[in-house]
């Protein structure tokens, strides 16, 4: 069969699309196996040695150890579909904000969306007092503080035409002001609003409740169907913006409104476990680099990147130096600064 995607026929054409469409699907089941079994090498990890039937009869309450059910209910699966839908969640929110500010090193921690996140968060605790049990005041900050960060990185975008290397140094340069400014707001709090700030900075898992579990699984499932249902439309962008206008889509609200999700996802995932840097970075490109960029399978697969790359990084945390538990956001940095220098010299070299 010729090469050549400019000498191939359309027999050639329709073959080299269904070997892709092997591969893609193929991928994505190995993708799902592997959250499947770190999802129960998760529910295993722990102090509390159990073999692993009486683990899956503890998620139904059904084990004959108490203790076991206890354990399982209310401590590691809490955890785990925590980090399953933090990492998807981000995980998806990279691959979008990379469409569609066509900048293969946005996400929301490298353009400051997750720091802002954080700020508002801190804002929230110290400033208005909110405290950790303020309903829906935390969350709320925490978007506004990200969807501040997305609207400038957005006009920088669109109305000053910035260079992608150049929409990644502001978003390094908003990042570092708003770590500043968060930095000041500890340095005024007091030893309560300290340790709850803590939690922001370095990432936890472990401190959602099956109540906390609904607002994250809500944003992330709309952030899930909106994208999956405008996939085309992220192909089209792929040609240019030209392009997918003169195929009848509204690239402008398709941009407005697939930041503003990607934000609010970022947020609630703040609010519930801090700052996890880097998920929404990694996940997409490792799905490209077998999908490619085809958003029909890069979308599910950078959701299930995304929740194995986070799940597989807290059960390092927890069992690497047990009964020690790592900090997540630490060993999501060590994972993802490496290819951001890769992607960010790679780049370079290209240009």
């Amino acid at each position: 069969m010729n090469s050549d995607p400019s000498k191939l026929d359309k027999d050639d054409i329709d073959a080299l699309y269904r070997k892709n469409q092997v591969k893609s699907i193929s991928f994505l089941i190995v993708l799902s196996g592997v959250l499947v079994l770190a999802t129960l090498l998760s529910l295993r990890a722990g102090s509390y040695e159990t073999p692993i039937g009486e683990l899956l009869k503890g998620i139904f309450g059904q084990s004959s150890d108490r203790k076991i059910n206890i354990i399982v209910r209310s401590n590691r699966l809490p955890r785990i579909i925590t980090a399953i839908l933090a990492g998807g969640g981000l995980g998806l929110a990279g691959c979008i904000l990379q469409a569609v500010l066509r900048n293969p090193l946005a996400s929301s921690s490298t353009l400051g969306v997750s720091q802002g996140a954080t700020f508002g968060a801190a804002f929230a605790i110290v400033v208005l007092g909110m405290g950790t049990t303020a309903g829906f005041g935390i969350p709320l900050c925490a978007f506004l503080g990200s969807i501040a960060v997305a609207l400038v990185i957005l006009g920088l975008s669109r109305f000053r035409q910035v260079s992608p290397e150049g929409i990644v140094l502001a978003g390094v340069a908003i990042s570092s002001m708003f770590t500043g400014a968060t930095t000041l707001i500890q340095y005024f709090a007091d030893e309560v609003q300290l340790s709850t700030l803590v939690f922001w900075t370095f990432g936890d898992l472990g401190s959602t409740g099956w109540e906390d579990l609904a607002g994250l699984g809500i944003a992330v499932a709309v952030l899930c169907v909106y994208c999956f249902a405008h996939r085309w439309d992220y192909n089209a962008l792929l040609s240019g913006e030209e392009t997918a206008i003169s195929l009848g889509i509204h690239v402008k609200r398709l941009t407005l409104v697939g930041m503003i999700l990607c934000c609010l996802t970022s947020s609630v995932v703040v609010s519930n476990v801090g700052l996890i840097s880097f998920i929404g970075l990694v996940a997409p490109h490792i799905v490209r680099m077998v999908v490619g960029n085809n958003h029909v399978y890069l979308i599910p697969g950078s959701v299930l990147g995304g929740a194995a790359l986070l799940l597989l990084g807290d059960l390092f945390a927890r069992t690497v130096i047990s009964p020690v538990i790592l900090p997540i956001g630490a060993i999501t940095s060590f994972l993802g600064g490496p290819l951001f220098l890769y992607l960010l010299f790679k780049g370079g070299k290209k240009q």
